[in-house]
């Protein structure tokens, strides 16, 4: 399991970092640790919960100091009373271990693939934002969760199949609607570094009947995550290969509009959903426009319409046909619906 934020901290953060693991573990009342000042105090809490996802019954925390202590006194703000904490513990490692179990196997990559679909069928994006939300008890014990708690789902579950995962952050920005930090999470396969957002992926292609699991944000580089997610705000391991985007891995990832037609022909023909990534040249209106056209005219000749999901950031398009008289549909989807306001 890899303690990423730990490594990344000097000595003195380190050894707080330390005394409040032991604490938290404890389920102590209160205890002390070395003192920092309080922006500090708060990056290595927090820090420590994104290194330690298994941590959920912690949520906040006060502290007590005395003039020219070197230590202070934590007080930990537990999210239930303590009996309770130690039933939910129970609970979830007999749930990690039961949805890990299937996966022992399987490549590093079909791990990253099962956990990442386990999340896309089986949770829903918590758009109250309980508190439980934002820990592994949302995802994995409630069924819902926001991408906080998303993310800590997926690094639990990956830590215990012994696949490398960190917990990515970047800062919010009202500018743009955007209102709360997002999380999500990165990757070591095949010792390279990629971007996974779960949360991201399973927002899409929920608008309409077909429920086929979304890979759009599925082993991203640098360059394509940051698109549309905001700089981050602590460290992490640069991305920078993109030879192994689900897509492109897949074979679903065109350069010629011909490729477009004959893959929509089929997907018209055999009434299946095509989801595919462009990556000849931009994404532009003008080729839009143009790749819209081939869609279109696959489906006449089978005398069906298109309804089709337009990611714009990420140049992805997923379409399925329905029978003529309909009317078409076209959507510019936004993965990042329930941090927006």
């Amino acid at each position: 399991m890899e303690q990423y934020y730990y490594n990344h901290m000097n000595k003195q953060k380190q050894a707080a970092y330390h005394a409040m693991l032991q604490g938290i573990r404890g389920l102590a009342d209160e205890f002390q640790i070395p003192a920092l000042d309080a922006d500090a105090l708060y990056d290595v809490f927090f820090q420590l919960r994104l290194d330690h996802p298994e941590i959920f019954w912690v949520t906040g925390y006060k502290y007590r100091y005395y003039k020219d202590s070197p230590n202070i006194i934590f007080i930990p703000e537990y999210l239930f009373e303590k009996s309770k904490i130690k039933e939910h513990q129970k609970a979830m490692t007999a749930r990690v271990d039961k949805l890990v179990r299937p996966a022992k196997n399987l490549s590093e990559w079909e791990k990253e693939k099962y956990v990442h679909n386990f999340i896309c069928e089986n949770i829903r994006y918590d758009k109250l934002k309980k508190p439980y939300s934002h820990e592994i008890i949302g995802p994995l014990g409630q069924g819902v969760g926001v991408c906080e708690g998303i993310a800590k789902a997926v690094k639990v579950l990956l830590d215990e199949l012994g696949v490398w995962c960190v917990i990515a952050i970047c800062g919010n920005n009202p500018d743009k609607g955007i209102k709360y930090r997002h999380t999500w999470n990165i990757v070591k396969v095949g010792g390279v570094y990629y971007h996974l957002d779960a949360t991201f992926d399973n927002t899409l292609g929920k608008s309409d009947q077909v429920q086929d699991i979304r890979y759009d944000y599925f082993n991203l580089d640098d360059k394509s995550i940051f698109r549309d997610h905001e700089p981050l705000i602590a460290p992490a391991p640069h991305c920078t290969d993109h030879e192994h985007f689900y897509y492109k891995e897949k074979k679903l990832s065109f350069t010629k509009q011909e490729d477009v037609y004959k893959r929509s022909l089929q997907a018209a023909k055999k009434g299946k959903t095509l989801t595919f990534h462009w990556r000849g040249g931009y994404l532009t209106r003008e080729v839009l426009k143009e790749l819209l056209d081939l869609i279109r005219k696959a489906g006449e000749e089978r005398k069906k319409t298109p309804v089709v999901n337009v990611n714009w950031p990420q140049a992805v398009l997923s379409l399925h046909y329905i029978e003529e008289q309909a009317q078409e549909c076209i959507t510019m989807e936004d993965a990042n619906e329930g941090e927006k306001e």
